[in-house]
């Protein structure tokens, strides 16, 4: 009986290894950076998605496809939530699990939010995570069976707020802590889906701004980050709905066209309906098509 135990117990585990999320890691193992002690604590809400909020220890939980399967690509996921929480599943999970079935490597990112207790400067915690996160994936490609140049940045909503920052703010180190043996925190492509862009009026998503900077107009210009693409900024995929009530699609628009002064390689699909949220629009008819589209770009690269 034991021994029939033992045997089923490592079935369970290789099965675990070979389907779905292999592993969860802290990306600051041994200090964070820009954080004190504070009695704050992470909370996990399980509702209609899993909400969470006050993160105190930033983690990625790695999701790779079958070796059989596995084409060599990875992208790390920034959930959205307006800075003031984590869509964790619905824009992460699901997400990562999604990419795995088509041969691609992903890497939820569970980042710091400006508005907790526990940090000392609330604008630099979100950004020095998602620099260090891409330092870690690209550190450990030959490990995770990626190719170290074909790992790309993904964010919805306020999360494509930080993916573009980083898109944008590559080389910008805020933290000396967030190099790793001088890897390059480049994205070798970005995936903005109904992103926050511009922190100024009018297309500003104010929730958001609010979050991260408030009014400082220094900031502001910095993390408007359609003012910062030149042709050095990763080629680009964008989606939004035009009848984006919360985040006008005005935002995906200005960074479009940034890119294409700067002929940056890119490509963006406005689809008429939608809103805000929608995550991979599982049975919301043309809307479901932008995940194919995205595949379609991301071979596109290649060539």
């Amino acid at each position: 009986m034991k021994m029939h135990l033992i045997i089923s117990i490592s079935f369970l585990l290789v099965v675990s290894n070979c389907f779905g999320q292999e592993s969860s890691i802290q990306i600051w193992p041994n200090q964070i950076p820009n954080q004190k002690a504070s009695a704050e604590k992470e909370k996990a809400e399980h509702g209609d998605i899993l909400w969470i909020t006050n993160v105190q220890e930033p983690m990625l939980d790695i999701f790779l496809p079958t070796k059989r399967t596995a084409t060599g690509k990875a992208i790390i996921i920034c959930p959205g939530g307006g800075y003031e929480g984590l869509a964790y599943d619905w824009e992460g999970i699901d997400i990562a699990k999604w990419l795995n079935s088509k041969g691609i490597a992903a890497f939820v990112l569970k980042y710091r939010l400006p508005i907790s207790k526990s940090i000392i400067t609330p604008h630099k915690a979100p950004l020095q995570d998602v620099q260090r996160a891409m330092r870690l994936v690209r550190q450990n490609a030959e490990k995770w069976n990626i190719n170290k140049n074909e790992i790309g940045i993904m964010g919805f909503s306020a999360g494509g707020h930080l993916a573009s920052t980083l898109g944008t703010h590559y080389d910008e180190d805020l933290s000396s802590l967030a190099k790793s043996d001088n890897v390059s925190g480049r994205p070798d492509f970005m995936i903005l889906v109904y992103p926050v862009i511009s922190m100024k009026a009018p297309y500003v998503h104010s929730g958001s701004r609010n979050k991260i900077i408030g009014d400082d107009e220094v900031l502001i210009e910095y993390y408007s980050t359609d003012q910062h693409v030149d042709e050095n900024t990763p080629p680009t995929f964008l989606v939004h709905s035009g009848d984006d009530q919360s985040v006008p699609v005005m935002n995906s628009i200005l960074f479009y066209q940034a890119l294409q002064k700067h002929k940056v390689y890119s490509e963006m699909h406005i689809y008429p309906y939608g809103g805000h949220g929608y995550s991979l629009a599982v049975g919301q008819g043309h809307l479901a098509t932008w995940p194919d589209k995205l595949i379609d770009w991301i071979s596109s690269l290649d060539n």
